[in-house]
């Protein structure tokens, strides 16, 4: 049988994105280009279900906490589909100002029609009247109810309980859209576009479509968060040095380096994400960049190369404010496995440069256990040695710079971005 989609109906689509997201492990991104009831709202109704299952997302913790005092059993005990309609009545409620009686009769009619919530309807009713009613507990629940226990007592324990509840706070903020610009003009792509440059170069514009944003389809510019741009600009080359780029894809980092005109291989072990890297570079018209298919740790060039650049896998616990689900289908034990992969790839890096060469090794994540933990381990080995990174290196990220010499850009730069680690070394 079809998809029924005789009546549009934005909440039924926003409760199958989180029943995706949060049931089934998927992330928004994927839910968004694959939920069908999703793909068929248009205009305003595909807006709303996209507003509503990401206020859900950004915000699952509190909106759970404050809905407890309106149910008699633990909420995971009810079906995926009504937790699903009392999360985002909730959400309509206390984030999104929709009215009290849209709240309530248009979440009972989209359950009555839903069949998996239909005999609930009279439960959902009764609930969201007292949701409508009474704010006291989500409001007095802590900003780092946004995450799973697990993830403020990791976040608290290894950053500080200052730090980590300013990058809860963060993560309740919609982002912007962030671009880096073909030509490194960033005063002139903001003007253009009408925005506001940002970080050490990059522009920041409102979220939209980034299709319909002048000087996409000839690459002008990419997007690209602020603090991801960081990396790559501390790779200090100069004409004719090769640069390797290592889990390069989709390519951001590389397009910055191929802007800047290094001699660059960018390598990678994912084909798909090969295929969008190579998709980029040529939007963007980059077409000097060697692309090789192989695992950094066992591929063997003819030559080391001048410096590296390391992207490690990781957590990407840095990128909450972005995909805020990564903090409720993630586990402890998923984020942990991130360690040895990072240390080998720091080996590999160690192997693949050549004496006096640099690595600049970063991940998306503030977490020492990925991030400066394993700088010093690799320290410790005696192969490398840290060249520090200065504060004019980095523009408006200059109070994100470490004692040791280090980038770690927690929320501070009066801008959102992303949580990245950055040191840059030296083969001894």
């Amino acid at each position: 049988m079809g998809l029924d989609v005789s009546v549009a109906d934005p909440r039924r689509a926003a409760g199958e994105l989180l029943i995706a997201v949060l049931e089934q492990g998927r992330t928004l991104d994927d839910a968004l280009a694959s939920v069908a009831r999703f793909e068929t709202l248009t205009g305003p109704d595909r807006g709303f279900a996209r507003a509503m299952a990401s206020a859900v997302l950004r915000h699952v913790g509190r909106l759970d906490a404050g809905l407890a005092p309106f149910l008699d059993r633990p909420l995971a005990e009810a079906p995926a589909s009504v937790r699903a309609l009392l999360r985002l009545g909730a959400a309509q409620s206390w984030l999104l100002d929709t009215p009290d009686h849209a709240v309530v009769g248009a979440s009972v009619e989209t359950a009555k029609a839903w069949p998996a919530a239909r005999r609930a309807a009279g439960f959902i009713n009764a609930v969201l009247r007292k949701v409508v009613a009474d704010r006291d507990a989500f409001d007095a629940s802590p900003v780092h109810a946004v995450w799973p226990d697990w993830l403020w007592q990791d976040f608290s324990s290894g950053l500080g309980a200052q730090a980590a509840l300013d990058l809860a706070a963060a993560q309740t903020v919609a982002p912007t859209l962030h671009l880096t610009p073909a030509n490194g003009d960033a005063v002139a792509l903001a003007t253009a576009l009408g925005g506001r440059v940002i970080g050490a170069g990059s522009v920041e514009l409102p979220l939209q479509p980034v299709e319909q944003l002048g000087g996409y389809e000839d690459g002008h510019w990419w997007v690209q968060d602020a603090a991801a741009a960081l990396p790559a600009q501390l790779v200090a080359f100069t004409p004719g040095q090769s640069v390797l780029d290592v889990c390069a894809a989709p390519g951001g980092k590389t397009l910055q380096l191929a802007a800047r005109g290094a001699n660059c291989v960018a390598l990678d072990r994912s084909k798909p994400r090969l295929r969008r890297l190579r998709e980029n570079l040529a939007r963007t018209g980059f077409d000097h960049v060697d692309i090789v298919s192989a695992d950094a740790t066992a591929w063997s060039p003819d030559t080391l190369f001048d410096h590296v650049l390391l992207d490690a896998p990781c957590s990407a616990l840095g990128t909450l404010r972005r995909h805020p689900e990564g903090a409720w289908i993630k586990a402890e034990s998923d984020v942990a496995r991130f360690r040895d992969i990072q240390d080998r790839l720091l080996e590999a890096a160690t192997r693949l440069v050549r004496p006096g060469g640099t690595i600049v090794y970063c991940v998306c994540s503030p977490r020492p256990q990925e991030g400066v933990d394993r700088v010093e381990a690799a320290l410790a080995a005696g192969a490398l040695a840290r060249i520090p990174v200065t504060a004019d290196e980095v523009g408006a990220f200059a109070g994100h710079v470490t004692g040791a010499g280090d980038v770690l850009t927690l929320p501070g730069a009066g801008f959102g971005h992303d949580a990245f680690y950055i040191a840059r070394l030296t083969r001894i």
